[in-house]
C-alpha cells in the first residue's frame, strides 16, 4: 500500500470517528429525529475536501453504517412491518444522508479561493442530506403531519394544517421540520469550514 493511501486512510478514519463524536454533542434536538450538533458534518467534510470524492463518500458511508447502528433501536424499530419504507429510512436518513457529506470537495478545483470552495461544499453537501432527509420524511413520516403538527401546539403548526392536505401536507411538513434543523447546522458548519480552511496547517494538508 502507497504511503500516501496509508496516510489518507488513518487521517479519513480520524475524521469519521471525530464526526461520529462530535453528533453526540447537540446543540438542539427535535422530539422526533433530528438535532443541531456541534460541526458534526465537518470533519467527514473536510476528508472529501482534502483528498477528494472517493475519500470523503467512503468516510460518509462509514459514518452513515454507525450512524445506522446507532437509530436502528430508535426510527427504524418502527418501520419493520413494512419493507419499502424501512428501506428507503435505511438509505435516505443514514447510508446515503451521510456519504453526500464526503462531496464537500466537489468545488476544490473549480474555485480558485479555499476559502470560497470549502464553504460552498459544505452547502451543497449539506442540502443534499437536507434532501435525503426531506424524502423520508414526506413518504416515510408524512403520515404523521397533522398529529406532529398540531401537537406542537405553534401558530404556523395549525395553519400549515389548515392550508394543505395530502401529499402536500406532508412535504411542507418535511420541509418545516428537516429544515428547521438542518438549515442552521448547515449554516454552522459553513462557519466551521472558513475557520478550520483559514488555518495554515491544515489548508496545507488540503494542498497536497
Amino acid at each position: 500500500m502507497k504511503k500516501s493511501n496509508t496516510k489518507k486512510i488513518a487521517v479519513c478514519a480520524i475524521m469519521t470517528a471525530l464526526s461520529v463524536i462530535l453528533s453526540f454533542v447537540k446543540v438542539f434536538e427535535l422530539p422526533y429525529g433530528g438535532s443541531i450538533t456541534l460541526f458534526s458534518m465537518l470533519p467527514v467534510m473536510f476528508a472529501g475536501y482534502a483528498y477528494g470524492v472517493k475519500w470523503g463518500v467512503l468516510s460518509g458511508v462509514v459514518l452513515g453504517i454507525v450512524q445506522t447502528i446507532a437509530g436502528a433501536s430508535t426510527s427504524l424499530a418502527y418501520l419493520t412491518d413494512n419493507a419499502l419504507s424501512f428501506i428507503l429510512c435505511l438509505l435516505f436518513d443514514f447510508l446515503v444522508a451521510f456519504a453526500v457529506l464526503g462531496l464537500a470537495g466537489v468545488f476544490k478545483n473549480k474555485i480558485k479561493s479555499p476559502k470560497a470552495s470549502f464553504a460552498l461544499g459544505v452547502v451543497f453537501a449539506g442540502m443534499l442530506r437536507f434532501l435525503c432527509h426531506f424524502i423520508t420524511g414526506w413518504y416515510v413520516w408524512g403520515e404523521y403531519a397533522t398529529d406532529t403538527l398540531l401537537g406542537s401546539g405553534t401558530q404556523m403548526g395549525a395553519k400549515i394544517v389548515e392550508t394543505f392536505s395530502g401529499q402536500a401536507l406532508a412535504a411542507v411538513y418535511s420541509l418545516v421540520y428537516n429544515g428547521s434543523y438542518m438549515i442552521p447546522e448547515i449554516i454552522l458548519t459553513v462557519i466551521g469550514a472558513i475557520i478550520i480552511i483559514s488555518v495554515k496547517p491544515i489548508l496545507k494538508e488540503t494542498q497536497d
